[in-house]
C-alpha cells in the first residue's frame, strides 16, 4: 500500500497514465451507453480488432513507432470496418451480427499477417506493436498520454453538447427526422466517436479487451436506472473508476498489465450491479418473487379458511389443499396467527371476524379483476389496487367513492350495472 501511494504521489508517469485511463474509462462509459441502447455494442469489438492492420500499415509506412501516426492508421481501418458493417447490413440480406463477425475476423486476420510481416523488418522486433493486442499502458510516454487524455476529454465534451440529439436519434429516429435533425449525419458522427474511443484505448487496454470497456460500464449502469441521463453519468463514473482502479492495481507489481486489471475491475462492478441493484438485481428479483409467492399463499389460505368456515379444518388438511412447501405454509400460518386473521383450538383452525373481513376484501378484488378482464374497455380505467392495501374492510367514504365510480361506468355503459355491497362483493 505504501508503494502504491508513493507511486501515485511521486511518479509522474503513473500520474499521467492514471489520468489518461480515467478519462478513457469515462469516455468509454458515456459512448458505450448510447452504443448499448442502439444495439451497436459489438461494433466496438469489430473496430478494436480492425484497428490492428491500420497500426501495422502505419508502422510499415513510417518505419518507427510514432503514437500519433499509429492512431491515424488505426482510425482509418477502424472507420473502414464500421462503415463496411453498415454497408453490408444495408445492402444485403446479411444481418448485423453476421456482418460484425465477418468484418472482425477478416480485419483481425489481416492484422496478424501484417504483424508477422512487421516482425521480419529490421526494426520490427523493437516496434512494440504486440502491446496493442493486450495493451500496455506502462509503455506510454508523456506525449502519448497527453494525446489520449485530450482526445478522451474532447469525446466527453462533444457527447455532452449533442446529448439531446443523440438521445432523440437513438430512441426515435423517425421523430428525429420529422423535427429536422440530420439523423444520417448523427449516426455517422456517433460511429466516428465510437471508433476514436476504441482507437485511443487500444494501447492501454488492447484490441481484444477494448470492447469490454464499452459494454461493461454501460450494462452495469443500466441495472441501476431507467433514465438515459442518469445511465450515462453512472456509466461514465463506473468507467472512470475502473480505469483508475485498474491502473493503480497494476502498479503493485512488476510486469502487471493495466488493461486486464481495468476490465476485471469493471467486471467486478458489473457482478455487484447484477446481484444488488434495487430493481433488476438478481437478489432483488428473488426477494420480490418470494414476497409475491408469500402474498399469494396468504390470500389463498385465508380465502380457503373463509370458504370452509362452517367446517372443521385441520392444519394437515389445509396444508394439502394449499399445494405449497411446508416451510412456506408454516410461515403463512404464523403470519395469519400474528395478525389475528385465524385462531387455532385443539388443532382445528377457524377464521376470526377480522380475518373474515380481510378474506371478503380478497374475494372482492378477485371478482373485480375477473370483471375487468370480461369488460376491458368499460372497466379498464377502474383502479382497484388501493383496495388490497387496506388493512380493514372498506370504510363508508371508500365505499362511496367506489360506488360513485361504478355509477359513472353505468352512465357510460347502461347495459353494465354493478352494485357494490357492504360485504365487498358485486352484483351484475
Amino acid at each position: 500500500m505504501n508503494h502504491l501511494w508513493q507511486s501515485l504521489l511521486t511518479d509522474g508517469n503513473t500520474q499521467w497514465v492514471l489520468l489518461s485511463t480515467l478519462l478513457l474509462g469515462v469516455a468509454s462509459g458515456v459512448l458505450g451507453s448510447f452504443a448499448l441502447l442502439r444495439k451497436q455494442s459489438l461494433i466496438g469489438d469489430a473496430v478494436a480488432h480492425a484497428a490492428l492492420p491500420g497500426i501495422c500499415f502505419a508502422f510499415m509506412f513510417i518505419g518507427e513507432k510514432n503514437f500519433f501516426v499509429l492512431l491515424i492508421g488505426a482510425a482509418a481501418t477502424g472507420l473502414l470496418a464500421a462503415y463496411t458493417i453498415q454497408l453490408i447490413t444495408n445492402t444485403t440480406r446479411i444481418k448485423e451480427d453476421t456482418a460484425i463477425c465477418l468484418v472482425l475476423s477478416v480485419f483481425f486476420g489481416l492484422g496478424i499477417v501484417l504483424l508477422t510481416k512487421v516482425a521480419q523488418m529490421p526494426t520490427g522486433n523493437q516496434s512494440g506493436l504486440d502491446d496493442f493486442i493486450f495493451g500496455q499502458a506502462a509503455s506510454l510516454v508523456g506525449k502519448d498520454v497527453q494525446l489520449m487524455g485530450l482526445t478522451a476529454a474532447g469525446l466527453i465534451v462533444i457527447t455532452t453538447l449533442l446529448f439531446k440529439e443523440f438521445k432523440v436519434s437513438t430512441f426515435d429516429p423517425q421523430f428525429a427526422r420529422g423535427i429536422g435533425l440530420p439523423v444520417g449525419f448523427l449516426n455517422f458522427l456517433f460511429v466516428s466517436l465510437l471508433v476514436i474511443t476504441v482507437v485511443i484505448g487500444i494501447q492501454a487496454v488492447g484490441v481484444i479487451l477494448m470492447a469490454a470497456m464499452l459494454i461493461t460500464p454501460a450494462i452495469s449502469a443500466r441495472y441501476w436506472t431507467d433514465s438515459l441521463r442518469t445511465m450515462v453519468v453512472i456509466s461514465g463514473f463506473i468507467g472512470g473508476v475502473s480505469g483508475a482502479a485498474g491502473t493503480l492495481i497494476s502498479t503493485l507489481g512488476k510486469g502487471l498489465s493495466t488493461g486486464p486489471f481495468i476490465v476485471l475491475t469493471a467486471t467486478v462492478i458489473f457482478i455487484f450491479s447484477l446481484l444488488f441493484s434495487p430493481k433488476r438485481g438478481l437478489i432483488s428479483i428473488i426477494l420480490r418473487r418470494k414476497r409475491n409467492d408469500d402474498r399469494l399463499a396468504i390470500r389463498f389460505v385465508l380465502k380457503k379458511v373463509y370458504a370452509l368456515r362452517r367446517e372443521t379444518i385441520s392444519e394437515e388438511f389445509l396444508f394439502l389443499e394449499t399445494n405449497t412447501s411446508k416451510y412456506r405454509f408454516n410461515r403463512v400460518l404464523n403470519y395469519l396467527r400474528k395478525n389475528a386473521y385465524i385462531s387455532e383450538k385443539n388443532g382445528d383452525i377457524s377464521i376470526t371476524e377480522w380475518g373474515s373481513m380481510k378474506a371478503e376484501q380478497f374475494r372482492f378484488i378477485d371478482e373485480m379483476v375477473e370483471l375487468k378482464e370480461m369488460y376491458p374497455s368499460e372497466l379498464g380505467s377502474l383502479d382497484i389496487d388501493w383496495i388490497e392495501e387496506q388493512e380493514d374492510s372498506l370504510t363508508k367514504d371508500q365505499l362511496k367513492k367506489l360506488q360513485l365510480k361504478m355509477s359513472e361506468i353505468h352512465k357510460q355503459n347502461p347495459f353494465l350495472k354493478i352494485k357494490v355491497r357492504r360485504g365487498q362483493g358485486y352484483e351484475l
